[in-house]
C-alpha cells in the first residue's frame, strides 16, 4: 500500500508539468475556453432568473447573445469617440510633442556621450529605423489575425456552456468533487466569486479612467477621452496595468507640458488615484472573499502570464480563486489552500 501511495504521488509529480505544457501548447484552444466559462458563469445568474420567469429556452441563448452585442456595440461608440477625438487634435500638438521628444533623446545622448546625428529632422527616423518596422507590422498583422479567432472561439465556447452544451457543474461533480452536494455549494461560490471579482474591476477600473480624465482635464493634457479609456481598459491586467496606464501619460506629459513643476504634480496626482483606487478601495470591496496574500498573487501573475500571456495575466486572479476553492474540499489539499491565502482561514 505504501508503494502504491508513493508511486501515485511520483505520477502526480510527472503528470503536472506534462498538463502546464499542454495548456502552454494548445493556448489558442485553452484561453478562448476559459474566457468563455467566466463569461457564462457571470451570466447564469440571468439565465436562471429567466428560468423562473419562464422565458422559454430557445429565447434565453438570443437574449444573451443580444446583450453581448449590445456592450460590444457600446464599446465601439466609446472606440469611435476616442477616434474623433485624436483625429481633431491641434497640429500644433504633434510638433510640440515632436520637439519635446526630440529634447528628451539629446538630453540621454548628452549623458551617454553619444550623438546619433545632428540634424534634428532626420534624429527620431534614425531611431525609428532602429525598430525594425517590417517585423513589428507583421507582428500586429499576426496578432490582430489571433484576437479576432480567438473572440470568434470565445464566442461559440460561451453559447455551448450556457446552451448547457458543456455543464460546468456536471464536470466538477463527476471528475473533481464526485458529491453533488458538495459540487453545488463550490459551483455557487465560484459563481459569486467571480461576479463580484467582475463588478468590482469594473467599478475600479472606471474610477480610475474617469479620474486619469479629469486629472488630463484639469492639467490641460491633451486626449483626455483617450488616457481614460487607456486606463480602464489597461487596469483589468492585474498589477501591470496600473504601471504601464501611469508611466505612459506621465511620459505623455513631461513631453506635452512645459512647466517641470506642473509635470511632478500632474504624475502625483495620477500615483494618488492608483494608490487610492488600486491599492485602498479594491481591497475594501473586494473584502475577506477570497483571502488570498499578494505573494500567491505575484505567483500566479508570473506563472500565468508565462503560460498564456496578456490573457494569463487577466484571468490569474480568478484561476487562483477557483483552485483554492477546490483545494478546499480536500483535506489532503487544504495545507496548500491555506499557504495561498497565507493565514489560517475558517474552511468549509
Amino acid at each position: 500500500m505504501d508503494k502504491l501511495t508513493t508511486t501515485n504521488r511520483l505520477l502526480f509529480i510527472i503528470i503536472i508539468p506534462i498538463i502546464f505544457y499542454v495548456l502552454k501548447t494548445l493556448s489558442f484552444i485553452f484561453i478562448p475556453l476559459a474566457f468563455s466559462m467566466f463569461i457564462s458563469l457571470m451570466f447564469l445568474p440571468f439565465m436562471r432568473w429567466l428560468k423562473k420567469k419562464n422565458v422559454p429556452n430557445g429565447l434565453r441563448i438570443p437574449i444573451i447573445i443580444s446583450i453581448i452585442v449590445l456592450i460590444i456595440n457600446i464599446c465601439g461608440k466609446v472606440i469611435r469617440l476616442i477616434s474623433k477625438e485624436l483625429v481633431s487634435a491641434d497640429k500644433s500638438i504633434v510638433t510640440n510633442l515632436q520637439d519635446k521628444v526630440i529634447t528628451l533623446i539629446r538630453g540621454i545622448e548628452g549623458f551617454f556621450g553619444i550623438t546619433a546625428t545632428q540634424d534634428n529632422s532626420h534624429l527620431l527616423w534614425h531611431y525609428l529605423q532602429k525598430l525594425n518596422f517590417s517585423g513589428s507590422i507583421g507582428f500586429t498583422l499576426d496578432f490582430i489575425g489571433d484576437t479576432l479567432s480567438m473572440t470568434l472561439m470565445t464566442l461559440f465556447f460561451t453559447i455551448l456552456w450556457l446552451s448547457e452544451s458543456i455543464d460546468f457543474h456536471e464536470m466538477l461533480n463527476s471528475t473533481i468533487l464526485r458529491q453533488r452536494h458538495t459540487s453545488v455549494k463550490v459551483f455557487r461560490r465560484i459563481e459569486k466569486d467571480l461576479i463580484k471579482f467582475v463588478i468590482v474591476k469594473i467599478i475600479i477600473s472606471l474610477g480610475t479612467g474617469i479620474l486619469f480624465s479629469l486629472a488630463c482635464l484639469w492639467f490641460d493634457v491633451s486626449f483626455p477621452v483617450f488616457w481614460g479609456m487607456l486606463a480602464f481598459l489597461i487596469n483589468f491586467v492585474q498589477m501591470i496595468g496600473s504601471f504601464i496606464a501611469t508611466g505612459a501619460l506621465s511620459l505623455f506629459a513631461i513631453a506635452e507640458l512645459d512647466s517641470s513643476g506642473t509635470v511632478f504634480v500632474f504624475i502625483g496626482v495620477l500615483i494618488a488615484i492608483q494608490v487610492v483606487m488600486g491599492s485602498v478601495l479594491e481591497p475594501i470591496f473586494m473584502g475577506k472573499s477570497f483571502s488570498i496574500n499578494v505573494i500567491s498573487i505575484l505567483v500566479m501573475l508570473m506563472f500565468w502570464g508565462y503560460i498564456w500571456g496578456i490573457p494569463g495575466i487577466i484571468m490569474a486572479i480568478p484561476i487562483t480563486v477557483f483552485i483554492k476553492i477546490i483545494l478546499e474540499q480536500n483535506e489532503n489539499t487544504k495545507l496548500i489552500a491555506k499557504l495561498i491565502s497565507g493565514k489560517e482561514n475558517k474552511l468549509f
